[in-house]
């Protein structure tokens, strides 16, 4: 096996420079876990990842979910109605068609193809998310991702805020046989303007036939893949559509490799320092103690979180 090198430099005992070889080691596959469809909202299908059964969370990400892309006829797309949220931040990405977001601050925009949304529940906000109202009427795909990023203990009451990013705003990368989308976090020198209060990463990449990738992690970090389309190599696992990869902390990059010689392979990357505090968790509160909880769920019915009409 041939092994990759970074030069760097340091200085003997004499004070004089001299150059040093660091050897880098790829990371390996750690586990492999299936993803399954449930029902959501108003009465739609997603592919979650997790939470599930034998699957709570993988810290610092609390939920994964992809509402996958779909034909729908006009007046079948449904969303999600009126509904708290607290102590965590929220990620939705749109890759086909539109959403609609209206929340308690009094926010209220539609993200399409390509659009971002970052929402922090903070001490607690209303939203509801609705296909647009084109999409309604006249059907259409429609496909998006929604990720919650928990809070650490001391953000967990903070003003709750939210901000939309077009998809004109994302910064892109081209590398040879691959290009990304830096959602949150940095890669290949490119950083994106949303600023998490967690640190975490967010890449959607297309990867080329028989091209291949090296992506940077983070060993004091969780990370793992959500496939979309096609199939890619990580070592001697063939990963697919239905399979979520998370990887070993036992290396500083990943090389990932498309063996097909006509289509492409399109995922995302998602990376996340944990933070290691309790989790206390039930439907859209996210907190540390059962206590903290009871809580939560006293505010939203005394109306401290706002209020949001049907």
């Amino acid at each position: 096996m041939v092994k990759r090198f970074a030069i760097g430099a340091e200085r003997n005992e004499k004070g004089i420079s001299k150059m040093t070889a660091v050897a880098k080691k790829s990371a390996s596959v750690k586990i492999v876990y299936p993803i399954q469809s449930v029902m959501e909202g108003e009465g739609f299908v997603v592919n979650r990842a997790f939470p599930r059964r034998g699957l709570s969370f993988i810290d610092p990400f609390l939920l994964l979910d992809e509402l996958p892309p779909r034909a729908l006829l006009p007046g079948e797309a449904k969303g999600t109605p009126p509904h708290p949220h607290k102590g965590f931040e929220i990620l939705s990405y749109m890759l086909k068609g539109a959403m609609t977001h209206e929340d308690s601050l009094g926010n209220k925009a539609t993200l399409n193809e390509g659009d971002v949304q970052w929402m922090t529940a903070g001490r607690g906000i209303v939203h509801k998310e609705q296909p647009s109202d084109d999409l309604k009427r006249n059907g259409g795909i429609w496909h998006g991702f929604q990720v919650w990023i928990n809070l650490p203990a001391a953000k967990k009451n903070i003003a709750p805020g939210y901000q939309e990013i077009r998809s004109s705003e994302i910064p892109t990368y081209s590398g040879a046989g691959f290009s990304v989308k830096i959602l949150v976090g940095s890669a290949f020198g490119v950083a994106s303007p949303i600023q998490p209060r967690t640190p975490v990463e967010y890449h959607h990449y297309m990867l080329e036939p028989r091209a291949s990738v090296e992506i940077a992690a983070h060993q004091d970090h969780n990370s793992f893949f959500y496939p979309l389309s096609g199939a890619f190599q990580i070592g001697t696992h063939l990963i697919e559509r239905g399979m979520l990869p998370v990887l070993e902390k036992d290396g500083d990059r990943v090389t990932l490799v498309n063996p097909s010689e006509r289509d492409n392979a399109e995922f995302i990357f998602f990376s996340g320092k944990p933070l290691n505090e309790p989790v206390a968790r039930y439907g859209p509160f996210v907190m540390n103690s059962e206590a903290e909880l009871e809580r939560a769920f006293y505010e939203f019915q005394a109306g401290q979180m706002g209020a949001l009409a049907e």
